[in-house]
């Protein structure tokens, strides 16, 4: 068997041993074989005599065997010195074993340091090479002994795995690389976006592979993030990112390369992996200008949470109630109610605790948060307009005007945006996930007010004419410029 043949063995048998709550809770999720080789692949070989190497969070050593595999293949004359830092015991007899295989290869050295990462790096003033990882993925409860740690070295992430981006991206030699595989999440929204500004001042990201499977990657852990592989270099910005594209970690990838402004920007980064993709980043910058913010206008979570309102909720009309709206009253554009749903569509409480939970009667854009399996579309909208007080699902978001309702015509045109291709298309490289949050909404791009006023009149039910009316208007304005 090879050195990744015999990794990959102790992978399997620590996997089969371990107490899946246990692994939970740590966040462990270890790297299957031809992952290992694709984020191994990614950095560019140091032309130094000694590759120093550090694998925080190592597990059995996967990721350390599969980067020094292929560092002797490329530059064997090198020395290789590895620190693999790993907090479980109950993974290190497996891991000595791997580095045990390192070493007789002959001129490698490793170091097995069995403490918490993020403790031993706030206080490490080792620098590296090559940085490579499989961070733990867990959040960082609020208070705890680990938060504030990392908050007093100026690390202020929700996750764990963030935090070791961070600390390996400051443990880096002038011109080091970093390559880790993480959820795609810190790249947009404004849970990472402190994280996200240090990170690319920190380091230029110079490749990135992306799966199209969100489930395979790490199949027989059960995660079903959408896992990408981000490699960076310290002090360093490239003119272009390579993007690599993969079904799964198995297949072979397309290779584009992309102007790195086209990837990186102030507020969020874009994932463009085929020529669509990019033609959507392009389309959308040209063509839409404006937040909602700019606009005026507000986008907010539904107030009713179902579980926690049982009492107040009726499937039947009762006196005084009041229209109950969720997901399931949002079809081809439109918001109908009531349709005789299984879920319960009538509202009704004590006066004084309606009034915290109900919306004042007017016109609203509604936003799906969450996209079923089979709907072909990750954002679908409708314009909600009623004389009365509504009660909005939490499974929504609607957009409005300082908590009231907004102009109809607005409405109108807000809903044929959002239900337009050009607009789901760059939301699939804008956002990671298929859910559609009020962050990600309040970063989008939108058309001016009097655009949306001419695209009011589009049938919302025709895809065909919402694309062609979208087209004509947002392009007019460039034309006319």
């Amino acid at each position: 068997m090879s050195l990744i043949d015999r990794a990959e063995a102790r992978r399997k048998s620590a996997l089969a041993a371990m107490d899946p709550s246990e692994q939970a809770a740590l966040g462990q999720y270890f790297t299957p074989y031809q992952a290992a080789l694709i984020i191994a692949g990614l950095p560019r070989m140091p032309e130094v005599r000694t590759i120093r190497v550090l694998d925080p969070g190592a597990g059995s050593g996967m990721l350390t065997a599969a980067l020094v595999d292929r560092i002797r293949a490329m530059n064997p004359d090198a020395a290789i010195d590895v620190i693999a830092v790993e907090v479980d015991e109950a993974l290190r007899s497996a891991l000595r074993e791997t580095l045990s295989d390192i070493e007789a290869l002959g001129n490698v050295q490793t170091t097995l340091v069995g403490e918490d990462f993020l403790t031993w790096a706030l206080s490490s003033d080792e620098r590296f090479d090559l940085v490579i990882q499989n961070p733990p993925y867990a959040k960082l409860p609020t208070g705890s002994a680990q938060q504030n740690l990392l908050r007093s070295a100026g690390i202020d992430v929700p996750n764990i795995y963030a935090a070791f981006l961070a600390l390996g991206a400051r443990l880096l030699a002038k011109d080091g690389q970093q390559v880790a595989i993480t959820p795609r999440s810190w790249m947009n929204g404004t849970y990472y976006s402190r994280f996200r500004r240090e990170f690319v001042e920190t380091v230029g990201i110079d490749g990135i592979h992306t799966f199209e499977s969100r489930s395979k990657v790490f199949g027989d852990t059960g995660v079903l993030q959408e896992a990408i592989v981000v490699s960076v270099t310290r002090g360093q910005r490239p003119e272009t990112v390579k993007v690599y594209t993969s079904h799964d970690h198995r297949d072979d990838a397309s290779l584009r390369s992309v102007a790195y402004d086209d990837v990186v920007t102030a507020d969020f980064i874009h994932v463009p992996a085929t020529e669509k993709d990019a033609e959507a980043v392009t389309w959308m910058t040209r063509h839409a200008h404006h937040t909602l913010a700019d606009l005026g206008l507000t986008v907010s979570t539904g107030r009713v949470v179902d579980f926690r309102s049982r009492d107040m909720l009726h499937h039947e009309q009762i006196e005084g109630a009041s229209p109950m709206v969720n997901a399931s009253h949002i079809r081809n554009g439109q918001t109908r109610h009531p349709i005789g749903a299984k879920k319960p569509e009538w509202f009704h409480t004590a006066p004084e605790v309606a009034s915290k939970l109900l919306v004042p009667a007017g016109a609203y854009v509604l936003i799906k948060r969450f996209s079923a399996k089979e709907e072909r579309r990750r954002v679908s909208a409708g314009v909600w307009q009623s004389d009365d007080a509504v009660a909005f699902d939490n499974k929504l978001n609607y957009v409005h005007q300082s908590g009231a309702g907004l102009e109809l015509s607005i409405a109108r045109g807000l809903a044929v945006y959002l239900n337009s291709s050009r607009l789901d298309d760059y939301f699939r490289v804008f956002s990671g996930h298929t859910q559609v949050n009020a962050t990600d909404l309040r970063q989008m791009r939108f058309p001016s007010l009097q655009q949306l006023r001419e695209l009011a009149p589009v049938d919302t039910t025709s895809q065909h004419m919402i694309d062609t009316a979208v087209e004509n208007v947002l392009t007019a304005a460039e034309i006319a410029a």
